[in-house]
């Protein structure tokens, strides 16, 4: 019998019969093993634990703790779920399915009305019989002839099989059930555990908003139910935590898809945090040493081809608007270029350097409407961006410095869970990055050498940098556990070269400069949605749209009183309003803890008499009574340390 070399993870190799399946790989390393193996990775592909090899290869076996087991049971608990649908809804017609750490999801479609939440128990039901079954799950080639016919009236599972390479397409084949294949597959309807059925969403068909609008059925599995248990109380932890919830909680923004899918509205509340942020950022940067301008959303298209960003990111930009007179002007997707004129506008000195430019600006990406995501993805951005023209030899002074301004914003917004990633190149990708080894190993040594004086932890990633350089990326994770970038610095020695840069050195002569991307807080939009998910709605006192809500116990009796203090904490900048709307004392105190208003002030008889309030934060039971004056001093003191216990 033929046989086949087979080669470990720890660099071993070993002989084995061809036809020889990961299972039998697994169990001749162990008993044990081959109970835990749920699957193998040949050659990194990841394939069914009864799969036969026919040729040499590496082969990592998978088990149920690892990432990639966790894969295999979703993978196999979304085609039950596809088989628990064609049971339930015989009709319905069936899209994309994916499983990643995140869980699962099927794409459904039904003529009269699509799949509802409340539907989904009864189909955990059915799913919970196919597992009882304990039926063998196997694997059959069918001639994409004949796999077209099955699928004749689904336009959906058509389309996928039209896709597969090859004359052949796999199908499982479950009990009485056939039903197309999509990733390894445990061998088994037992071997499912514990899952659940979450909900329900639009989704585009292939993630294009111009395909019909399908059901996803998103779900999750575990091999444990304290696994499960776990992640349902994260999910909850999360759903709690969304800006996208919060925010309609606390009438922050809206986004309506027939105005504009991406394009945010700012209600008062909202604009009042961004607005804050915004005048904290002008201030912190201005005292930096930024120069802070105002450049326009348009421009000719030349300039980003120049910049390269048309050649590099056409896919995410606007199509180009035609002037009828040959111009093409484009919505900028950066705003760097925009700086660079502001930089070319005159002869620079070596005396000017570094020549720090900052701008709010506004910027336009061309997403996919299943890319966006309220406040965080969307399709006009305002970028808290800055550009910093220096000399190659001010290259880690400023880059230190940048860092340090980034920490102290930080602070002053309590953020504590981030990571620093340093984003490199891949040198075998010469399509996406600007070819040039010289400069980018040095750009990379800078920037390393740059965070190893300052101690700073650091991970390092090849392939994420930017086309044109290298960059420390501030990496945090939001509340639904998606890992985000909130801040970079980024290293440039192209673009001052495509724009031909200048500044006049001590020596009289031309020199070129090196250009500093960076970010404080990426965009408004962005932000706003990370603080309100760290915060979970409870803005710190600084940032609260609403500061103090004053309760007057009647508003005859002391309605004026509440109006007086009121105008005396306006007349501090203090944003405060009066609830005058005479419900019960009761409903209105909830009311304020509900929109989550740091200080809530109730004044009667006694307080008037004795110029008092009675002052409740947020989050606490008991009220304290102080003088309007003492009060007055506590929330100015509140605002000035940025909502810290200590400065």
């Amino acid at each position: 019998m033929a046989s086949i070399s087979l080669k470990f993870p720890d660099g071993n190799v070993k002989e084995f019969a061809a036809g020889t399946t990961p299972e039998d790989v697994a169990k001749s390393i162990s008993i044990s093993l081959g109970k835990k193996a749920v699957a193998a990775k040949l050659d990194g592909e990841l394939i069914d634990n009864l799969t036969p090899i026919a040729h040499d290869g590496s082969i990592e076996i998978v088990t149920k703790s690892d990432a990639d087991g966790l894969t295999v049971l979703r993978n196999t608990t979304a085609a039950l779920v596809r088989i628990a649908l064609k049971k339930e809804f015989p009709a319905i017609r069936l899209g994309e399915v994916s499983a990643d750490e995140d869980g699962f999801y099927v794409d459904t479609d039904k003529d009269d009305q699509q799949v509802s939440v409340d539907e989904l128990d009864a189909i955990a039901v059915i799913v919970e019989k196919l597992i009882a079954d304990k039926a063998a799950i196997e694997r059959i080639a069918v001639s994409k002839d004949d796999a077209l016919a099955k699928a004749k009236d689904d336009p959906y599972t058509t389309d996928l099989i039209k896709a597969v390479d090859g004359d052949q397409v796999n199908f499982l084949k479950i009990g009485d059930h056939e039903i197309l294949s999509d990733g390894a597959q445990l061998a088994n309807t037992g071997d499912v555990k514990k899952f659940k059925l979450l909900s329900v969403a639009g989704a585009y068909w292939q993630g294009k908003s111009s395909n019909p609008m399908l059901q996803r059925i998103y779900g999750t599995a575990f091999y444990k139910q304290a696994d499960l248990d776990a992640d349902l109380a994260r999910r909850q932890e999360a759903r709690e935590r969304d800006h996208r919830v919060i925010g309609n909680q606390l009438d922050l923004f809206f986004v309506d898809p027939k105005v504009g899918a991406g394009l945010p509205y700012w209600m008062p509340n909202g604009a009042t945090i961004r607005r804050t942020i915004e005048r904290y950022i002008i201030d912190k940067e201005v005292a930096n040493g930024y120069q802070h301008v105002y450049t326009p959303v348009l421009a000719n298209l030349d300039l980003y081809k120049q910049s390269g960003h048309w050649a590099h990111y056409r896919e995410d930009m606007f199509p180009p608007m035609d002037m009828g007179d040959g111009e093409q002007l484009e919505l900028r997707p950066m705003n760097c270029p925009s700086h660079i004129q502001i930089y070319n506008h005159h002869i620079r000195s070596y005396r000017e350097l570094p020549l720090r430019i900052a701008e709010l600006g506004m910027m336009h990406r061309y997403e996919k409407s299943g890319a966006l995501s309220g406040l965080q993805r969307v399709r006009e951005m305002t970028l808290n961006d800055g550009h910093t023209f220096v000399a190659p030899e001010q290259i880690q002074d400023e880059f230190k410095s940048i860092l340090d301004l980034m920490v102290k914003v930080y602070k002053d917004f309590d953020i504590k869970d981030y990571t620093f990633r340093l984003s490199y190149r891949d040198p075998k990708n010469t399509e996406k990055y600007f070819d040039d080894d010289e400069m980018w190993n040095n750009a990379q040594k800078m920037l390393k050498g740059a965070m190893d004086d300052l101690g700073l932890p650091y991970v390092e990633a090849e392939g994420e940098a930017a086309f044109y350089g290298p960059k420390l990326d501030v990496q945090t994770k939001t509340a639904l556990g998606n890992e985000e970038t909130l801040s970079t610095i980024q290293l440039d020695f192209m673009l001052p070269e495509r724009f031909d840069l200048h500044y006049v050195g001590a020596d009289g002569e031309e020199h070129r400069p090196v250009m500093i991307h960076r970010g404080l807080v990426s965009t408004m939009e962005r932000f706003t949605a990370y603080l309100t998910e760290i915060y979970k709605g409870a803005f710190p006192t600084w940032l609260a749209p609403k500061q103090v809500t004053i309760i007057p116990v009647s508003e005859e009796k002391h309605g004026a009183y509440a109006d007086k203090l009121a105008a005396e904490l306006k007349a501090a900048d203090v944003r405060v309003n009066v609830d005058k709307r005479g419900e019960k004392m009761g409903y209105l105190i909830r009311d304020a803890q509900t929109h989550k208003i740091p200080y809530t002030l109730v004044v009667g008889e006694d307080e008037m008499a004795n110029g008092t309030v009675s002052v409740r934060k947020y989050g606490e039971d008991d009220s304290n009574s102080m003088s309007s004056d003492a009060f007055v001093k506590e929330i100015l003191s509140d605002i000035a340390s940025y909502s810290r216990e200590e400065n």
